[in-house]
């Protein structure tokens, strides 16, 4: 029911960072697709279960989701609409628009443009769909958890970057019928650490977001996801922006691969507690890797010193 684009994704023990770090890693690449991240999985098949219902698709977005819809929506020649914030990454905004949709910048951050987004709707008569909230969504990035476990090799943790919910839940959905011993730790950013707040008090709480990782920066907590996670996540840990763009020119260097800072969380993680995990076979989950030039030049090949200052643009929120 997903389009096969978006399936059956590499995955493979990165041999140079498994030895630098004593840590068998698999990696689970997400950003080799036409939207350049996880995000299609679920949006195609949630347009799959909403059938032959015409109406415009409204939706909010930092970039990722709303390519996703956007591909999905293009697909079924259904209009879109999403709504983003003005300091949205520019690459991702227009690779929005280049699939078909409409894109409204309005608010200082992701929930702001999501207030706009479900006023937009209401008025209108549209329908608003809320990444984190619907389950079809989380069923499709699931598969990502199915093709990971499709072999004999039995995985001690998954390490999954912690946005909206909807990957995470999805995940640990799976890994709860599959593989029960193997631990799911999600991965916020210490700049944005609602989800891991909300986790811990198995109640959404609201924190401020400053983070470069747009796709996990989240302020306002989803009730419904947070709910999810008390079944779902073993565990929520914190990275730092810092973390993140070291992993990010680690796979650079160890597997060729460009990862935003959100899709190098799970990397970052597990680079964090290597000596716990020491041993072990891990999988991180690189969720997209929609980067700016100017994001490259500066995150990637510029000189490292203070990695984490607000050289190409930090998101504050979503």
């Amino acid at each position: 029911m997903i389009d096969p684009v978006f399936l059956r994704t590499p995955q493979f023990v990165c041999e140079a960072l498994s030895d630098r770090i004593g840590v068998t890693t698999v990696l689970k690449v997400e950003s080799i697709n036409p939207i350049r991240s996880f995000k299609g999985r679920g949006a195609d098949y949630l347009m799959h279960v909403l059938g032959e219902d015409t109406r415009r698709i409204v939706c909010a977005s930092a970039g990722n989701f709303g390519q996703g819809m956007a591909y999905a929506c293009r697909k079924r020649n259904r209009p879109i609409t999403v709504f983003a914030a003005r300091n949205a990454n520019p690459l991702k905004v227009e690779r929005m628009k280049a699939l078909g949709a409409r894109v409204e910048l309005i608010g200082d951050d992701f929930d702001q443009a999501k207030d706009a987004a479900k006023s937009h709707a209401q008025q209108n008569g549209e329908l608003y769909v809320e990444d984190g909230k619907l389950a079809p969504i989380a069923e499709g990035a699931g598969t990502i958890a199915l093709e990971l476990t499709e072999g004999s090799d039995q995985m001690d943790a998954i390490f999954v970057p912690l946005g909206n919910g909807a990957l995470v839940n999805g995940v640990g959905t799976w890994l709860e019928h599959r593989s029960p011993k193997t631990r799911v730790i999600a991965v916020c950013a210490q700049g944005a650490p609602s989800m891991a707040l909300s986790f811990e008090a198995r109640a959404a709480v609201t924190a401020p977001s400053s983070t470069i990782a747009d796709g996990i920066a989240v302020r306002v907590p989803i009730s419904e996801a947070v709910d999810a996670m008390a079944k779902t996540v073993d565990e929520v840990m914190l990275v730092t922006d810092d973390e993140m763009l070291q992993s990010m020119r680690d796979l650079l260097s160890d597997a060729g691969l460009i990862v935003e800072p959100a899709g190098a969380a799970g990397v970052a993680a597990i680079q964090k507690r290597a000596q716990e995990f020491a041993g072990m076979r891990v999988a991180a989950i690189l969720t997209g890797g929609n980067l700016t030039e100017q994001q490259i030049a500066g995150w990637l090949t510029g000189v490292p010193g203070r990695p984490g200052s607000r050289g190409p643009q930090a998101a504050p929120a979503g």
